[in-house]
């Protein structure tokens, strides 16, 4: 019913910047929360950055200072701006939504994931 799908991964020299997006379609009544999070092998996936439909952020301490989430609510779109990018944020990038899907008769709380995007930090 929802689909989130990312763009923008790519591979960068360390000090360089990349942005992500992730939009939204679908069958969305409402979006409550945008984020990102990232996998690097042989770890657990971690969040790097939120975003509510208010505005609210909340960052790793990773990456506060470097990285950017914005979000365009009208576009069911977030973004993630990386600049001073280092080898240690490699990762495979997941986009995750916390939304409220239209069936219709009746609506539900859901929450998605995008297939993820590689970004690759190497000189």
């Amino acid at each position: 019913q929802v689909q989130l799908v990312e763009s923008g991964g790519g591979l960068v020299q360390p000090g360089g910047s990349l942005r992500l997006s992730c939009a939204a379609s679908g069958s969305i009544a409402s979006i409550s929360n945008m984020g990102w999070y990232r996998q690097a092998p042989g770890k657990e996936r971690a969040l790097v950055a939120t975003i509510t439909s208010g505005g609210s952020t909340n960052y790793a301490d990773s990456v506060k200072g470097r990285f950017t989430i914005s979000n365009d609510n009208a576009k069911n779109t977030v973004y993630l701006q990386m600049n001073s990018l280092k080898p240690e944020d490699a990762a495979v990038y997941y986009c995750n939504a916390q939304y409220t899907v239209d069936y219709g008769a009746w609506q539900r709380a859901e929450n998605g994931w995008g297939q993820g995007t590689q970004v690759t930090v190497s000189s």
